[in-house]
């Protein structure tokens, strides 16, 4: 048996805290709470009141504040903090309390609550630019930037494609990635964005955008970013303008803002079905080196693979230490037209081949050990993914290396495989 509460409310359909139906109010602030709790909301179809009000459905006259049962079922534990906040909220009515000796407790989890539409987690206001903004512009608000893509849009607000970091690199000239770009010194972005003055966002935008109404269920965004291989999705209006922005990040921040404590749960001997560990989602396909393996096959790994990080591991495969292009431009600071020139993707006018210093011999003599960045945040194999999300989200990450008990390391985890998880949980 579980040691379980009954909470009952009996009220009425006037009674009101803070402006707002008082069963509106009571199913908030369980919700809010994220405990192991259910409510329910039943509305009566007559009544009588302490006052001497009558309330019947036969005479519309008195059918204005029909009787409201509202019953909370709730571990026994949480029932004084529920009490809490229950009490400066019911103003007019009759709490109950009853013990319940439940046989059992099961439960299901959905990544995100399934009546969330796009329009309730979608970023509001977003930047965008014009089919005739020049590509110099596009750069500039997105470098400083958490978002990687921006809309293009009509004279209508309409929006007509979207000008990702994809496309300034394929098909503007970019020669290497936001991130890397922002980790320069100031002359070298300078000479970038003169670089791409003269081109406008309409030639190189992706089109048509892949656009969504606001009004559509927050799964079917996750469903089409996944079929559509995109990281973002443009929303539109009834009216189809521009709406909004959604992302992963937003994604992944509704899902950290809405998710109970599982563990919790299970501490309660609640059996929660669908829960996912990081373990069952990682990438294994991550290259491991030893801190004795030079730089030039370190770039080569980081070139060949779309996870962009090496790791760096011992001879029993504990980690030591990752390395990303980003690491090698820091660490060659001081030589760094040469670095920019090997990280390139693609290669201008301005890209010096003398290289300061002799990168080259520099590359073979420098090891994954004295590059390496070892100041990691990691997570384990058997953390759930929505713990991992929350890490995620926090610390503005979009990837994690996974480790076992002992160290060892296992492989990484990216936001694309936790939506791709999560969207075998909602259950649509």
């Amino acid at each position: 048996m579980l040691n379980y509460k009954a909470i009952e409310i009996f009220t009425s359909e006037k009674a009101r805290y803070r402006r707002k139906p008082i069963a509106d109010a009571v199913i908030k602030y369980v919700h809010d709470l994220k405990i192991a709790a259910r409510c329910i909301v039943t509305r009566g179809i007559s009544g009588c009141y302490e006052s001497g009000e009558l309330a019947t459905g036969r005479l519309e006259v008195l059918s204005l504040s029909m009787p409201i049962r509202i019953y909370i079922i709730l571990p026994a534990t949480e029932t004084d903090r529920v009490l809490d906040g229950l009490n400066g909220m019911i103003n007019d009515g009759i709490v109950v309390l009853h013990d319940l000796n439940v046989l059992s407790f099961k439960t299901r989890n959905t990544f995100f609550p399934r009546q969330l539409l796009v329009r309730d987690v979608m970023t509001r206001k977003p930047e965008s630019v014009k089919v005739t903004t020049p590509l110099n512009d596009v750069l500039k608000l997105l470098l400083p930037s958490v978002f990687s893509g921006l809309p293009v849009l009509d004279e209508q607000q309409r929006p007509v494609g979207v000008v990702t970091q994809g496309d300034l690199i394929r098909k503007g000239g970019l020669p290497l990635r936001l991130g890397l770009l922002a980790e320069a010194d100031q002359s070298r972005r300078d000479a970038v964005l003169n670089q791409l003055e003269s081109r406008q966002a309409g030639e190189v935008m992706t089109t048509p955008a892949v656009i969504i109404a606001d009004n559509r269920p927050l799964a079917d965004a996750v469903d089409m970013m996944l079929s559509k291989g995109v990281k973002r999705l443009v929303v539109v209006d009834e009216k189809k303008r521009l709406s909004g922005m959604l992302s992963r990040l937003d994604i992944f921040r509704t899902v950290m803002r809405e998710a109970p404590e599982w563990k919790t749960f299970s501490a309660q001997e609640i059996e929660v079905g669908n829960l996912k560990l990081v373990g069952e989602v990682l990438r294994r396909d991550t290259h491991k080196v030893s801190p004795h393996a030079s730089l030039d096959e370190v770039i080569r790994l980081i070139d060949s693979s779309d996870i962009q990080r090496v790791a760096v591991v011992d001879p029993e495969g504990k980690l030591l230490g990752l390395i990303a292009d980003r690491d090698l431009l820091r660490y060659f600071k001081s030589g760094q037209e040469g670095i920019w020139h090997h990280l390139a993707k693609v290669k201008h006018p301005f890209e010096k081949d003398n290289y300061q210093g002799n990168l080259q011999q520099s590359l073979k003599e420098t090891t994954a050990g004295m590059v390496m960045k070892t100041e990691l945040v990691t997570v384990h194999d058997d953390m759930m993914i929505e713990e991992a999300i929350s890490l995620m989200v926090d610390r503005g990450l979009k990837r994690l290396p996974v480790i076992d008990a002992d160290g060892r390391f296992r492989g990484m985890i990216s936001r694309d495989e936790l939506l791709r998880t999560g969207l075998g949980l909602i259950d649509k």
